[in-house]
């Protein structure tokens, strides 16, 4: 059984419950397509939207990059 893990950016409102269902389909569908049918009822993909102040590159959060970014 494989398992997707997908991290990203929770942006305002984050990614609606359609926008994720929708993700969620499309790879599992490419999964299956690559690896010749394998994981299409079984795969499992995990969703997690990750707030920008908990996130960092650089030692910089992304909020300050993006802050940093408008000015």
């Amino acid at each position: 059984m494989p398992v997707i893990n997908v991290k990203m950016t929770h942006e305002d409102v984050g990614a609606t419950k359609e926008q994720k269902e929708e993700l969620s389909k499309g790879i599992t569908e490419l999964f299956a397509k690559v690896f010749n049918g394998r994981g299409a009822n079984s795969a499992v993909v995990i969703i997690e939207e990750v707030n920008t102040d908990n996130y960092s590159i650089g030692g910089k959060t992304i909020t300050q990059i993006r802050s940093e970014a408008k000015k």
